[in-house]
Parts: C-alpha cells; sequence; structure tokens
C-alpha cells in the first residue's frame, strides 16, 4: 500500500508537526531535506532524528516510544568496576571522534545488512561535532581504541546515535562513563532513541512520545558550560 510523506522544504527549521507520524512504520514523519546542521539542530530540538539506509531516500523519525536512561540509572557495580581496572581502560571525550563514528559505521549488525551510517552521514555529524553539538566518549586499551559512542547534545540531554564495542563489556563501560560527563553539568538524561535487548538490558526506560517530548522541552534550553565538552581525559569516580 502506498503512503504519503511529506517533503521537507528548503527552510531548515520546518518540520511538519509531530501528530503526522505514521503508525506504521512507526514514527516515519518525513522525507527530504538535507543534513544541515541547522536543520539537523532543529530535528534534535523537536525529538526527530534521521535515519535511512545507502540507496534510500532522507527519512526523519519521532517513533511513538523512546528509549531513555534516567539520572543515576547506568553505575559501575563492583564486578564491572573490577572488570575495568583488570582490563586496564581508559577513558576520554571528544579525543577521536571521526575514529568513534568510523567503528560505529563498520561494525556488524545483528540482521542487518550494510550501515544506516552512510557516508552523508558521517559528514553530517562531522559537522556537528565541529560546530560544538555533537560529542564522543572513547574507550581505549594500550592505546588503541576499543569501544565508544557519539550523539548530539540538546542542552541537559544527551541524544545517543550510535556505539561499539570491540571488547567484552566497553560499550556499556562508554555509556557509564558518559552518564558520569553529563552529571558534571546536568541531571544526567539520555535519549537512545529505541528500545532494543541491550538497551533493556541496561535498565533503558521505554517513554511515551507525549512524555519524551515533556521532558525534550524541559531539557533542551538548559545551559552546557563551554568547558563541558572540550577534549580531555577521563576517569571513573
Amino acid at each position: 500500500m502506498a503512503i504519503y510523506l511529506p517533503e521537507l522544504t528548503a527552510d531548515p527549521l520546518w518540520f511538519p508537526p509531530l501528530h503526522s507520524t505514521l503508525k506504521n512504520p512507526d514514527g516515519l514523519l518525513a522525507m527530504g531535506g538535507d543534513l544541515s546542521v541547522p536543520r539537523l539542530q532543529q530535528a534534535y530540538r523537536s525529538g526527530i532524528f534521521p535515519w535511512f539506509s545507502d540507496g534510500d531516500p532522507l527519512l526523519w523519525w519521532s517513533p511513538s516510544t523512546r528509549a531513555v536512561f534516567a539520572p543515576g540509572e547506568l553505575q559501575l557495580n563492583r564486578s564491572l568496576r573490577k572488570y575495568q581496572k583488570q582490563q586496564q581502560f581508559h577513558y576520554s571525550r571528544n579525543l577521536a571522534f571521526a575514529q568513534v563514528i568510523a567503528h560505529c559505521a563498520a561494525l556488524p549488525r545483528r540482521n542487518q545488512a550494510g550501515t544506516w551510517i552512510v557516508d552523508n552521514m558521517q559528514q553530517a555529524y562531522l559537522a556537528l561535532h565541529q560546530a560544538g553539538l555533537a560529542h564522543s566518549i572513547e574507550v581505549w586499551r594500550h592505546n588503541q581504541l576499543v569501544g565508544g559512542l557519539y550523539g548530539v547534545v540538546v542542552g541537559g540531554l544527551f541524544c545517543g546515535e550510535s556505539m561499539f564495542n570491540l571488547e567484552p563489556n566497553t560499550a556499556k563501560l562508554a555509556l557509564c562513563m558518559l552518564q558520569q560527563q553529563l552529571t558534571g553539568y546536568s541531571e544526567g538524561w539520555i535519549d537512545c532513541q529505541m528500545p532494543n535487548p541491550f538497551l533493556l538490558q541496561l535498565g533503558v526506560q521505554p517513554l511515551p512520545k507525549a512524555k519524551y517530548l515533556k521532558l525534550l522541552q524541559q531539557l533542551r534550553d538548559a545551559p552546557v558550560p563551554s568547558s563541558a565538552w572540550e577534549p580531555a581525559v577521563l576517569e571513573f569516580q
């Protein structure tokens, strides 16, 4: 059955109203437009994100349920803290953003052919990073990058885009370090877009869109100190 999708205009600040999202596929809102910094910034401030595969048109989504980590949800338990010390992992922020996004794009995913982090998506998020809006957390072992994540900061909310691990538990450790990093200047909310088994195992909360949008409205204009995301080495407290 054919579906009608609004096509974005040249105005980077315009998106269709969120009540017009489709139920099948869930959350599909619009197509077209571009991945410019102003459009992406407006999308995240509105509860919208791009997601499409190579060869597909540019698609924009706002699903009915969002996966959110509440403040304090991501904690190192005793065994994980011991494990990360034994493995001699080290951590940083924004020291290898381009490497993190490249690893996320290259990592094979179960039941998924190819990658949705296509070349123009990588370039778009590199531009967001250069604009001070997208950031990364890195996990290192013996000076080799073995895990990490990246996403977009919207005031007091971190909108996670993707993560990877080349050694066991490094994606989870990156998430824990991310929440510690966020609590340095905010409550520590993390949006992971859509629930999946890995996130649910870590304690992510499935949040109805109406509640998510209310949370986003409360957090999106919170100040972010200029020093909060300067490239730096990090340690677990």
